[in-house]
């Protein structure tokens, strides 16, 4: 009898294994387009010219050939401070390509710069932050008025970006103008909108960003997925006395408020998670690392947004031409350090 048992318990360590090999890639979670098109120059910003208009220029990127009728838009943004940076940035092409593989549209866009220089005042942060969140707002209802010829479901758009872009979607979701205005002694409220409108975004890519204040957090309900170097020396990890918060402490403030969130921390690495922070150059190795931030984005997003049975039956309906809202479900969790 021992004997039958043992085969069995050995036939089934075989055959679980081969079996989870076996499985195909899964639509928003794994590479299923072999082909990404990628249309370069495009604005949100209606008929502006000049550098007004380069500001609000975006490079859409798509999976080629598909056929679905809805599908979901990641919005991504650049890093730099507020001053320098493009939608040419290697980390927005290498992302918005990756996501798009796995079926969602990608949308690289400019915004706003503030003054180049290489002084980077509170009061500047805030401002040029500011600015940015008024034009991906801008962005997101460009999209929102495009949705039916661009094939996008206007439920499922997702907010991302990397340092300053991580910062302009955070703020986006979780704070008012007003807010963001009196941190720098602005308090004309009638110049502003008092109120937090999060219900066009369905979740947060926060790579390497930060959150001036974590009280913010209160404003909505928005799934946040972060990943961070734990010795970022530019946006600090955790809170060391400046005014800004970074992912470790977001993802302790939504734990205590069970808003859904991951964290992935890179103990090693600083700021774009690099050894040593270098804005000029980026190795093979640091984008492999870029790329895995990026899969464990693409886990979160897949089981806030499609991987329940009532999310997945939604996501075929939607296909199928009709909408429903997402469903979503509860997660936090802090991913182990590499």
């Amino acid at each position: 009898m021992f004997k039958y048992i043992l085969s069995g318990c050995i036939t089934l360590y075989i055959v679980f294994p081969a079996s989870a090999q076996m499985r195909g890639p899964i639509k928003y979670k794994d590479d299923v387009f072999s082909a990404v098109t990628v249309t370069k120059n495009l604005s949100y910003g209606g008929d502006l010219t000049g550098p007004q208009k380069r500001a609000t220029l975006f490079d859409l990127y798509q999976p080629a050939s598909d056929s679905t009728a809805l599908r979901p838009l990641i919005i991504w943004m650049h890093g730099g401070g507020f001053k320098f940076g493009s939608k040419e940035a290697a980390g927005i092409r290498l992302w918005s390509t990756s996501f798009a593989r796995r079926g969602y549209v990608c949308a690289g866009i400019n915004y706003r710069m503030g003054s180049k220089n290489l002084s980077f005042r509170f009061n500047d942060l805030v401002k040029g932050c500011y600015d940015a969140v008024q034009d991906a707002q801008t962005a997101i209802a460009w999209f929102k008025a495009n949705a039916v010829r661009l094939r996008i479901d206007t439920n499922r758009i997702v907010l991302a970006g990397n340092s300053a872009g991580g910062m302009i979607a955070l703020q986006a979701a979780y704070s008012s103008n007003a807010e963001m205005l009196h941190l720098i002694g602005n308090h004309d409220s009638s110049l502003v909108s008092q109120a937090v409108d999060a219900g066009h975004i369905a979740a947060i890519i926060n790579f390497w960003g930060g959150i001036f204040s974590t009280d913010w957090l209160q404003n909505a309900r928005v799934p946040i997925v972060s990943v961070h170097g734990k010795k970022d020396g530019i946006v600090p990890y955790d809170h060391k006395g400046y005014p800004l918060y970074g992912s470790f402490a977001i993802h302790h403030t939504a734990d205590s408020l069970h808003i859904p969130n991951q964290l992935k921390t890179y103990d090693d690495y600083s700021h774009e998670l690099q050894k040593h922070f270098n804005p000029f150059f980026v190795s093979g190795r640091t984008k492999k690392r870029w790329l895995e931030a990026g899969q464990f984005a693409a886990d979160f997003l897949y089981n806030e947004l499609f991987g329940n049975r009532t999310a997945n039956f939604r996501m075929e309906e939607r296909d199928a031409g009709t909408a429903c809202p997402p469903s979503r479900s509860g997660s936090s969790a802090e991913d182990g350090s590499r």
